[in-house]
């Protein structure tokens, strides 16, 4: 190409060496650079630049990595509720002038080998972010972005599928009565469910009630009918503007080509106007202020103490004001964060609610900043006792401070977040400067956080009551302070439901016998255009022959520690820190026990150790490391449905400085766990059973899915029992307790199978100049482990041992000895079909059907992989989510040999089920081309080959003995995939009646 003689003398340069080549006032297709800073904190080099027709700011962040990302973002700042900025951002991704089809958004995701594709509705921001590894891809996104952004259809029935709609319940007879349906409307009704966001919604519109901040974004199920088309259009014309644009691309790409195509593509055919979207400063209040408000009773949550919340929240400075965000960021930690916190021993351990309120500590995502504090879970009566422990602890900060290693402690956790390199790194830095970005704050002084922390550290050094004088400006002496209580009322759903009612009465009545004869055959019009074929061909895509057709080894060594423990060694660029993980295998625990082990897990790092109480070990954690943790885990087997391992996994990671530290900590905790803490125990439990009820209306169609296969697979059964509703409830029944002792006791008993060094195997992930330091700490923390009692047998009586793949079977690039892994198997196990259904407070269903099908070895299992995808694609996603008015719904595979097809925010439930037999129908029937195959192939290969992150490779050889080539085989399976076997496998297992 013509590349610039720069460009060509660099092509071996690092891509944070080839940015830092920029000068200042540099021009470059249609953009000038205005500054290039390296941030050597997190190896990166920031290039800033603007549009000199439109003004569009743009900013590049060139770092070594291959996972790259762009994002275009708007600042959209709406002044109602009809939620038409989120409505908008469904619209804009159903075609565009270049990419005329219907959902090129939804139909690229089989054309690319993305590695994440979505788009945010924020409260004053729209967000669009794509990423990938691979070039052609990227400009394929970018152009399909950039077109549906900028230069959108915005067709009429687009507006109906996607935003609301009047719509006969049968649109095919017009005698039915009329009811709303649309995707944002059924979205917006979901999310409303859900108790915990009902309050910070309120929260952030009663504590900002003069501008944008006033409505819901999102918009409000009630308003959504009143938003029309013409005024979508309207907000597209006005938002959607270059002038009001911010665009950022990250990775090691070159920037040229972006800024080109961007250029060309886009900008180029727009003129500079003056946005006026900016969101003015609140006025500050000179008296605080109070609020009540009602939500749905919760049947999940714990009910021996009471359902009400309550939170108070105070408003603090314009967050484009770097540092002193950065400070009270950091003072918002140091006040609610950890058992050592003055908020937590205050508030948690006061026995008087389960958890803090929602939104708790510092919110940043507004053009001022709040903070909030409070709890949930507490008997109403006790709201003044709440208010009071409030304003008693901001006074005893101001008086006693914070020590010194907590402050410590909270700048450990910044520098290990720094060096922990995540896979999606791109996609975080692109939401943590979008909020301060969207008010005009500057990025790159966002970014360099060694600056801020450095700056810390000397107001500290000058002035050590500079954090005290922040809590009484802030807290004490501001008069902008909100007290917001919420309790549940039984009633609620259906108030909610009479007020939907009498909203579509108004719409109804007001309609003459014309409008009504126009719903209707718009109505049919729409279910036509669903129904249709569709043309995807002006959409650009990679190819079958795009993929790798091999994967990249990872290099892995076990050794034997202390004799007999296999340890699994990876060698990977961690930057500096050391990963390290134990798992140890549960075959000989008592059935009856079972249920307990996520309990063991969530408490084991929390309850103390050895001589440390649970304050001293949660500070010790903070300064030492990056967390540890237990989970208990089910890994199902390769080869074998019925066969399986289940176990528990340590995981923990640190500074290499810190190691000897982090080790001796496991050391106390395998050695002399404490389950003495009676009162502290309490409170986890009910946190934890808060936390697990909250989650069901975000993760229902899982829960759903999870019950499902329960009755198909001995795995199943356990994930159900460790992760599923029967968890959700157990949590449930052991808060409601007056006496927790009994189930404290079964901890110990789990200990007994669990703490030890047989049947345990570790691995290791850190710099190669690490390991023979990590190798030392790991053999000492083994040596010191203890045995288990010799007499233990295992109680399934059926136990097979299976090495895992190493150099010796034939796999070059794992060396050492083998790794020897205890399954369990159940051939006593018999499959049998269920029905369940969990009456919930919610408007929306989430429906999970589940099949048992063929393990991961097996070809079929390869066949069914594609096979979910082809469905959900090419049936379900119109089925459910274009007709049926679902958020989401498809079919997926998982590991463990089950096919499950699932619906998510569904308002149907019977209808769902007969589209889940209808799919399988249609896939027997093998109404699909060789191009809808390879679209398949290019969407699971986007999953199977999506980034790894160096702390995690060898993690699926280090847990399930799933070696390269195996993966490799697998890979080749998936290639072979043909039309007849997918019809072969179709007919095979997909069977209702199975």
């Amino acid at each position: 190409g013509s590349a610039s003689p720069r460009a060509r003398k660099t092509r071996d340069a690092t891509a944070c060496e080839r940015a830092q080549q920029y000068e200042v006032g540099e021009r470059i297709h249609g953009f000038t650079v205005s500054q290039v800073t390296a941030i050597p904190e997190l190896s990166l080099t920031a290039v800033k630049l603007h549009h000199d027709g439109t003004g569009a700011k743009y900013l590049h962040l060139a770092r070594e990595d291959t996972n790259n990302l762009f994002s275009v973002q708007f600042r959209t700042t709406p002044t109602d509720s009809t939620g038409v900025p989120h409505v908008l951002e469904h619209t804009v991704l159903c075609g565009s002038q270049k990419y005329p089809c219907r959902d090129p958004f939804f139909k690229m995701l089989n054309r690319s080998l993305s590695t994440f594709m979505n788009a945010f509705t924020a409260s004053d921001y729209t967000l669009y972010p794509f990423s990938t590894q691979n070039p052609k891809d990227f400009q394929n996104l970018l152009s399909v972005y950039l077109d549906a952004t900028f230069f959108p259809c915005l067709r009429e029935l687009d507006f109906w599928q996607e935003g609301w709609r009047l719509e006969h319940e049968n649109p095919k007879d017009p005698q039915t009565p009329l009811t709303f349906k649309g995707v944002v409307f059924n979205e917006m009704k979901g999310v409303f469910t859900d108790n915990e966001r009902i309050f910070s919604q309120h929260l952030q519109n009663r504590l900002l009630p003069d501008h944008t901040y006033s409505v819901v974004s999102g918009g409000h199920p009630l308003c959504i009918p009143d938003l029309t088309w013409e005024q979508l259009k309207q907000f597209h014309a006005t938002h959607y503007h270059p002038s009001n644009a911010r665009f950022f691309t990250y990775g090691n790409f070159p920037l040229e080509q972006h800024l080109k195509q961007i250029h060309e593509e886009a900008l180029s055919k727009f003129e500079k106007i003056e946005p006026n979207t900016a969101v003015p400063a609140q006025k500050p209040w000179d008296k605080p202020r109070e609020f009540h408000i009602t939500c749905g009773p919760d049947s999940l949550a714990a009910g021996s103490s009471g359902h009400t919340t309550v939170g108070v929240s105070f408003l603090l400075p314009d967050i484009t004001d770097t540092f002193e965000a950065f400070t009270l960021n950091l003072l918002s930690s140091l006040l609610i964060s950890g058992p050592n916190s003055p908020f937590y021993k205050a508030l948690i351990e006061s026995g008087l609610g389960t958890d803090f309120s929602p939104d708790v500590g510092y919110n940043g995502y507004t053009r001022e900043a709040y903070f909030s504090v409070g709890l949930q879970g507490i008997a109403e009566q006790d709201t003044q006792a709440v208010r009071d422990i409030i304003d008693r602890t901001i006074e005893e900060v101001i008086e006693k401070g914070f020590e010194e290693d907590r402050i410590e402690a909270l700048l450990h956790k910044i520098e290990i977040q720094m060096k922990h390199q995540s896979v999606s790194f791109g996609l975080s830095l692109t939401s943590y400067i979008a909020s301060c970005w969207n008010h005009d704050g500057d990025p790159v002084e966002l970014l360099q956080l060694g600056g801020q922390v450095a700056r810390l550290r000397q107001c500290l050094k000058e002035n050590p009551h500079f954090l005290q004088e922040k809590v009484k400006q802030y807290f004490k002496n501001n008069p902008h302070k909100l007290t917001l209580s919420m309790t549940p009322d039984n009633k609620y759903p259906e108030k909610q439901a009479q007020m939907e009612t009498e909203k579509l009465k108004e719409k109804v009545d007001s309609l003459s016998p014309k409008d009504k004869q126009q719903i209707y055959e718009k109505g049919l019009e729409l279910q036509t255009q669903q129904s249709q074929p569709q043309d995807a061909s002006c959409l650009p895509a990679l190819k079958v022959s795009d993929i790798e057709p091999t994967m990249p080894l990872t290099e892995l060594e076990v050794a034997l520690a202390a004799g007999q423990t296999p340890v699994q060694i990876c060698a990977q660029p961690t930057n500096g820190l050391v990963y390290f993980r134990a798992f140890v295998s549960l075959h000989t625990l008592p059935e009856e026990l079972r249920p307990y082990v996520p309990l063991f897990c969530r408490v084991l790092t929390k309850l103390g150790c050895g001589l440390l109480g649970y304050r001293e070990l949660a500070q010790l954690m903070e300064l030492k490391t990056g967390g540890m943790a237990a989970s208990p885990h089910v890994l199902p087997d390769e080869t074998h449905l019925d066969t399986y391992e289940q176990g528990v996994l340590f995981s923990s990671f640190c500074l290499e400085r810190n190691l000897p530290d982090m080790m001796h900590l496991w050391s106390e905790i395998f050695s002399s766990p404490c389950f003495e803490e009676e009162e502290h125990f309490r409170v986890l439990v009910k946190m934890s059973a808060q936390e697990l009820a909250n989650g069901v209306p975000d993760s229902g169609h899982l829960y759903a899915s999870l019950r499902a296969s329960r009755t198909l697979t001995p795995v199943g059964d356990l994930q159900e029992t460790f992760s599923g509703m029967d968890q959700v409830r157990l949590m449930k029944r052991i808060a409601e307790m007056t006496d927790v002792r009994p189930v404290l006791r079964k901890l110990p008993q789990i200990q007994e199978h669990v703490l030890h060094r047989d049947n345990m195997r570790c691995s290791v992930n850190a710099t190669p100049q690490q390991m023979p330091l990590a190798e030392k700490a790991v053999e000492k923390f083994i040596r010191n482990l203890g045995r288990s009692k010799p007499e233990r047998k295992p109680v399934c009586p059926y136990v097979v041992e299976k090495p895992a793949p190493s150099g010796s079977s034939g796999s070059a690039h794992i060396s050492g000895p083998q790794v020897i892994r205890k399954l369990i198997t159940a051939p006593t196990f018999k499959p049998c079909q269920t029905k369940t259904h969990f009456l919930l407070p919610f408007p929306v269903n989430y429906v999970g059907e589940c099949i048992r099908t063929a393990p991961y070895a097996d070809p079929d299992h390869a066949s069914l992989k594609i096979l979910a995808r082809l469905m959900t694609a090419k049936f379900l996603h119109t089925e459910i989510r274009e007709k049926g008015g679902a958020y989401g719904g498809g079919a997926r595979l998982s590991r463990d040999g089950v096919f499950t097809l699932y619906s998510y925010r569904d308002p149907r439930s019977a209808e769902t089920l007969q589209s889940f037999s209808k799919a399988m129908d249609w896939a027997k029937a093998g109404r699909f081309t060789e191009q809808d195959i390879d679209e398949a192939k290019l969407s699971v290969f986007s999953a199977v080959d999506a980034p790894v992150a160096p702390s995690d490779r060898g993690l699926d050889h280090f847990l399930c003995g799933l070696s390269d080539e195996m993966k490799q085989v697998h890979r080749e399976q998936l290639f072979a995939v043909r039309h007849e076997d997918l019809i072969h496998v179709s007919n095979k297992y997909l069977d209702t009646g199975k």
